[in-house]
């Protein structure tokens, strides 16, 4: 089998792709008969959009030719980076198809804490290995949460426990569901497999940028915890982790809340998968003496524009197209104190959500579903924040300025409505009065006037510094009808909680996983990092 890269295909044969169009491109680039293709398939598909003129598709095929000797030939004579022989299988392989390590006879069952990507990969590993894991998670199944967030952005009270943070799925439940990672590790195949395998749509396996939605998400969400369940996990939500027993330095025992009643159960391996937003949880691993450091991070606001008017900057006359997908760009710029400014977590024709699980700040993020078809795309920008920021040397201080930026805005607008400002003012130096072509999407509502009254002096700065330097890269980004609205805290955690190798931290039988044990960013990393805890043999 032959493995092609650069295979260009116009926007309208992508749009009408077949079999035999995709036959043809690769005869073609093989300078062969259409009859000598016996098999094309895609790998990977990408949007090439450099030459606003020529916008295009760029795709990686693999190929079988009638005359398997012919397809020696031909990769011998070929740069490896343009055509290679693939000479043995690819593992494609989901976690419920992986060979392991069978969970050692008569141990007793793992508890699993968090029901994010890191847990739940994390369960579904020790499940598959027939290790029966206890899944505690917080927050709610799936729908009811959507119905707390719903009420809530209605206008509703706050569920501390059931929010755009605590629940089934984690934070990047109500995300764009972005599937991007900046890892090399062949168990991300694993993980993009297994959610296909849940109900994900089949295109994640091949998007150069695979995304599912917060809407497609939920049953994915849903499907594989009644996979978990059929290999024996079990899964308790509203349940709260509440304290470890140790004995000789290593777990002996869990204690959780449920219903206001008190459980305490044997159990020697304790898998944290708790999230960046579990600030009590930290509190009392802190007290118990498990070692954290602080780490550096990033805060600032989104950024809205209209989707359309990114999609011309980046697509030009090709924008609207219906083969091309909605627009993204990932941007950064250099500033004299060397922060840096950079945007993250982009959700084209998404909207800006409240994340909070505290009754007196506001935090914001961002959220897209599977269509993208929302009038206002958004994206975090970010200033670097580094531990000589926080005004302490404690391990929680990182949390603790977290808190300030959050509980400032809270106090400025009365509520969870959310400072917001628009770019041109904001560049001016004055508050925002009346919003223009690009209304903010972000509910519960927002407050106009400025966003310095919640983020420090030098990321505003910073933001006024970089905000013309990107729209060098990104024609329209300093619009002055876009609108920041602030802030956004919880890009990641603050902390790091030591581990090994093994990813087991000085206190033996306890694992910190993800985002929130800071040694994740992400979905997909959060996943892998869960997943091969998981897997881990003794």
């Amino acid at each position: 089998m032959l493995r092609l890269h650069q295979i260009h295909l116009t926007l309208d044969e992508m749009q009408r792709l077949s079999p035999d169009i995709l036959k043809k491109a690769c005869a073609k680039a093989l300078k062969l008969p259409v009859d000598a293709i016996r098999e094309a398939s895609m790998k990977k598909r990408s949007v090439d959009a450099r030459d606003k003129g020529d916008v295009h598709f760029t795709l990686t095929v693999d190929v079988s030719l009638t005359d398997s000797k012919r397809e020696e030939r031909i990769a011998a004579a070929s740069r490896p980076n343009q055509i290679a022989l693939v000479t043995k299988a690819e593992p494609d392989d989901d976690v419920f198809t992986l060979q392991t390590q069978p969970w050692p006879k008569n141990a007793l069952q793992p508890v699993v804490v968090g029901a994010g990507p890191a847990g739940l990969f994390c369960a579904l590993a020790l499940a598959v290995r027939g290790a029966r894991p206890i899944l505690l998670e917080r927050g709610q199944p799936v729908d009811q949460r959507a119905k707390d967030i719903a009420a809530f952005e209605a206008g509703g009270n706050l569920n501390v426990e059931s929010n755009v943070l605590f629940g089934e799925g984690g934070a990047g439940a109500f995300s764009d569901g972005k599937l991007t990672c900046g890892l090399s590790n062949p168990h991300i195949k694993t993980v993009l497999k297994t959610l296909h395998t849940c109900g994900a749509p089949e295109d994640i396996l091949t998007s150069q940028r695979p995304h599912i939605g917060t809407d497609l998400l939920r049953p994915v969400l849903k499907n594989a915890r009644e996979r978990l369940i059929q290999l024996g996990g079990e899964v308790r939500f509203a349940t709260t982790l509440t304290g470890l027993t140790l004995k000789d330095g290593k777990v002996a025992s869990v204690r959780c809340l449920k219903d206001g009643q008190t459980e305490e159960f044997a159990a020697d391996r304790v898998y944290l998968a708790i999230g960046h937003s579990a600030r009590d949880t930290y509190q009392w691993l802190y007290e118990l003496g498990l070692p954290m450091e602080q780490k550096p991070f990033a805060v600032g606001a989104r950024i809205e524009h209209l989707q359309s008017h990114v999609n011309r900057a980046q697509y030009g006359k090709a924008a609207g197209h219906p083969a091309l997908p909605q627009a993204d760009y990932k941007l950064n710029a250099h500033t004299p104190d060397q922060r840096g400014v950079y945007t993250f977590c982009m959700c084209p024709g998404g909207q800006v959500i409240a994340a909070t699980a505290e009754q007196d700040g506001v935090n914001v993020n961002g959220m897209s579903y599977h269509a993208r078809d929302s009038r206002n795309a958004n994206a975090a920008l970010l200033v670097g924040i580094r531990p000589e920021d926080y005004g302490s040397d404690h391990p929680l201080a990182g949390v603790w300025f977290q808190r300030e930026m959050e509980t400032a805005a809270f106090r400025q607008t009365g509520g969870f409505k959310a400072p917001c400002q628009r770019v041109g003012d904001l560049l001016e130096n004055r508050p925002t009065k009346a919003f223009g072509q690009v209304q903010p999407s972000y509910l519960p509502g927002v407050e106009m006037g400025e966003i310095r009254c919640c983020l420090p002096s030098y990321v505003i700065d910073n933001f006024k510094l970089a905000i013309p330097q990107l729209a060098r890269r990104l024609r329209g980004f300093d619009h002055p009808d876009a609108v920041l609205t602030a802030p956004e805290t919880r890009s990641s955690a603050p902390l790091r909680m030591l581990r090994n190798q093994r990813r087991e931290s000085p206190i033996g039988g306890l694992y910190p996983l993800g985002e929130g044990a800071g040694h994740a960013g992400g979905i997909v990393s959060a996943a892998v990092d869960g997943l091969l805890a998981g897997l881990e043999d003794d």
